[in-house]
């Protein structure tokens, strides 16, 4: 699974609002950000859309996302937004653990 193929999705689904103006994702300090430029005026809105389009994005996959909120200028808005996988087991190792994917 390539988090790149996932990303451009992601930001794909994005851009399909006509009310998101601009949308792109940069990596600093190995923490992934997403830079917004929209219409949108309210941010419960905007979150709304984006847990909407990564849902899309991660369709198929077991992956879950993070959004945080980091700041908002006129109607530019930044968050810093992850896929990750789940931190739970997907195999059965054998060994009879209390949380084994067999009791699931």
């Amino acid at each position: 699974m390539d988090l790149n193929e996932i990303w451009s999705i992601f930001t794909s689904e994005l851009l399909k609002d006509e009310r998101i103006e601009q949308a792109e994702w940069q990596k600093k300090a190995g923490i992934p950000f997403l830079y917004l430029s929209t219409s949108i005026f309210k941010q419960e809105e905007l979150e709304y859309v984006i847990k909407k389009c990564a849902v899309r994005a991660m369709r198929g996959k077991r992956l879950n996302a993070e959004t945080v909120f980091v700041r908002r200028h006129d109607g530019d808005y930044v968050y810093r937004h992850r896929f990750y996988v789940p931190l739970e087991k997907m195999f059965c190792c054998g060994n009879l653990c209390s949380d084994c994917i067999r009791f699931k």
